[in-house]
């Protein structure tokens, strides 16, 4: 006789700057429908602000949340940006950690070259600024996000001091190995607009049975933007882990 399916447990890995608030439209939508979630602080953000930031740190982070998580049910891992880099790499280890499913937020893109360097020199320009770029960050969140979520980014502080040590850590990963070794259910979910498609076909390509998913009308900011449409990915995932559980216990 099949078994019940244990429930999905949903892990959020937030992007660099921001922290585990700008899954606040995300959470909001997993406590309704009564989907148990962990979205931790990634070390040197949010409400470890004063935390010195590492990539060991950060991995030790999003471990910890996993394997506690999975400890009452398959895990579907959730990264955005910065935070789905390093899913990215997680998830694709030599070892596998126990993650059923993966979704990669607004992270196509691999973190080195003339992209990166472009991108650091915008964020220096910015934080070199009177207000650090407080002006310019709040405008385009009141040009881009709904009202609902415009507080949301910013809403455990911005952790401006670290971000541009925090993209020269992400070179020394090799993304590539990681995502073909990845075997488990996998979307690549992109705004439209998101300027971290760069190396969409080459990340699709060497995960050839992930669904690519492109969010329209949206920019980098694709949960906040189009929150309703980024939970109904989520709910997807949750779907297919439930599936696979009844299928197996039929078995």
């Amino acid at each position: 006789m099949p078994m019940d399916p244990r429930p999905v447990q949903v892990v959020l890995v937030h992007g660099v700057r921001t922290s585990a608030t700008m899954w606040r439209a995300q959470i909001r939508h997993l406590s309704d429908r009564g989907t148990p979630f962990l979205a931790p602080d990634l070390p040197g953000h949010g409400s470890r602000m004063a935390e010195e930031f590492t990539l060991d740190a950060a991995f030790a982070t999003i471990d910890a949340a996993v394997r506690d998580a999975a400890e009452r049910g398959p895990v579907l891992l959730i990264g955005h940006s910065m935070g789905g880099i390093l899913s990215t790499v997680y998830v694709g280890q030599e070892t596998p950690p126990p993650v059923d499913a993966y979704i990669a937020s607004c992270c196509t893109a691999i973190p080195r070259g003339p992209g990166l360097m472009f991108y650091r020199t915008i964020l220096d320009a910015l934080l070199n600024l009177p207000d650090r770029g407080a002006a310019i960050t709040q405008a385009v969140l009141r040009a881009t996000l709904p009202e609902e979520t415009r507080g949301d980014f910013g809403a455990g502080g911005y952790a401006d001091h670290i971000q541009d040590a925090v993209l020269a850590s992400l070179v020394s990963l090799d993304v590539p190995a990681a995502l073909k070794r990845i075997r488990i259910p996998m979307w690549f979910v992109n705004g439209q607009y998101d300027q971290l498609r760069i190396n969409e076909r080459l990340f699709t390509s060497l995960v050839p049975h992930a669904e690519l998913i492109v969010v329209p009308r949206a920019t980098h900011l694709a949960t906040a933007m189009q929150p309703r449409v980024f939970n109904a990915v989520i709910d997807l995932g949750i779907a297919t882990l439930e599936a696979r559980q009844l299928a197996a216990s039929a078995d």
